[in-house]
């Protein structure tokens, strides 16, 4: 299968199974973050590519405290996302602060970019607060249910449409999603009525525990878009350079596609997941430890970190400042999320537009219950 590069030219791949990287994908840098011979470097103002760096660096610390926070109980079930930095930062910032993004729930590096607030941390503690917020920050809420939120990325993106508004949606995605039917509805309906819907699919090798040579017969998932008569293109998902440069020439195609040209793109941003699915997960019962290290030879900080110092951009000094200010900054986070007081009545609120009879009884029965007993005893673990 063949689908054009941002180049224009064509690029062939061939099916690779989880111990291999893809040869033939749109690439900037090599394994070592050094510019490839025959690439061309985004043409970004240069303290662009220093806040790229700043935001993964920030989204790789931000997800080891959560990983802590969770072990130590203080957080609920969290999906890690080191190693898909560069495609969450990258796309993003290929993106206007007025397009939309629609995500997983490992996609936190867009959130990262958009901007965060302790309200995202307040998610995995298990308040729907967590989610309030983001509408604000043009991003669709959190979405667990695998796939469900494309057909909504393509039903939004064709009103958008209709409106006559210059907006893009983004929706990311993981490999394992394209073996669900919303999947295809979406892509189908995305095709036939030539939204500006953007599909970014993070394929990290493993739907769980299933290799993704076994989640399809397909040579590659970007040529899945074949089926749906857009273009499908297949990049290096732990180089942000390259994520960023496929994703800038579909958005501009969304926006305004030439006359043979439909809107939506299907975009394979090839990767790997360096931990667990979740943290309820062990992914030393279906993985060689091997393989994730061939896999880290490619981590995408790295990789950035040689681009920048190859450029004069950093030096150890200002990489010491970035890091830093990381650390702090979610600490802030942490620190804010973990004061958070919840109110009891809250587990009534969003389900329905109007109480339920049903929820007004409940309500009021957990209020008899608060007066009767007191918080503190509900509360007790004893």
């Amino acid at each position: 299968m063949s689908s054009p590069d941002v180049a224009g030219h064509t690029v062939t791949a061939n099916r690779a199974t989880v111990g291999e990287v893809p040869e033939d994908m749109v690439q900037v840098l090599d394994a070592d973050g050094r510019v490839l011979d025959d690439a061309a470097v985004p043409d970004l103002p240069d303290e662009q590519f220093v806040e790229m760096y700043r935001e993964m660096w920030l989204a790789r610390h931000l997800d080891e405290r959560a990983i802590s926070l969770q072990r130590q109980g203080r957080m609920g079930t969290y999906p890690s996302l080191a190693g898909q930095e560069a495609a969450q930062i990258g796309t993003t910032h290929a993106l206007s602060d007025s397009d939309w993004i629609l995500y997983q729930y490992r996609e936190h590096g867009a959130v990262v970019h958009r901007g965060l607030a302790p309200e995202y941390l307040l998610y995995w503690q298990g308040h729907e607060a967590g989610n309030e917020w983001l509408a604000e920050k043009n991003v669709f809420p959190i979405n667990i249910s695998i796939g469900s939120h494309l057909p909504h990325a393509t039903g939004l993106a064709w009103a958008a449409k209709l409106k006559g508004e210059d907006t893009v949606f983004a929706c990311h995605f993981g490999d394992g999603a394209t073996s669900e039917g919303d999947f295809h509805e979406a892509l189908n309906f995305a095709g036939v009525f030539d939204v500006p819907a953007i599909f970014v699919c993070n394929n990290n090798q493993y739907a769980i525990s299933i290799p993704r040579e076994e989640q399809t017969a397909s040579d590659t998932i970007a040529q899945k878009a074949e089926a749906y008569g857009f273009d499908g293109i297949q990049v290096d998902g732990m180089d942000p350079l390259a994520s960023y440069q496929v994703m800038k020439a579909a958005v501009e195609k969304a926006r305004d596609p030439d006359e043979d040209q439909l809107r939506p793109s299907l975009i394979e941003t090839v990767m790997y997941r360096f931990g667990a699915h979740t943290t309820a997960d062990d992914p030393s019962v279906y993985r060689e430890e091997e393989e994730v290290e061939r896999w880290r030879e490619r981590d995408p900080l790295p990789r950035m970190e040689r681009f920048l110092r190859d450029r004069g951009l950093v030096d150890d000094e200002r990489l010491d400042a970035i890091h830093e200010a990381a650390r702090e900054r979610v600490a802030e986070l942490v620190d804010e999320a973990m004061g958070y007081e919840p109110d009891p009545e809250q587990l009534f609120e969003n389900a329905y537009e109007a109480p339920t009879p049903r929820v007004r009884e409940q309500r009021e029965y957990l209020r008899e219950l608060r007066q009767r007993h007191g918080d503190d005893a509900l509360l007790d673990e004893d």
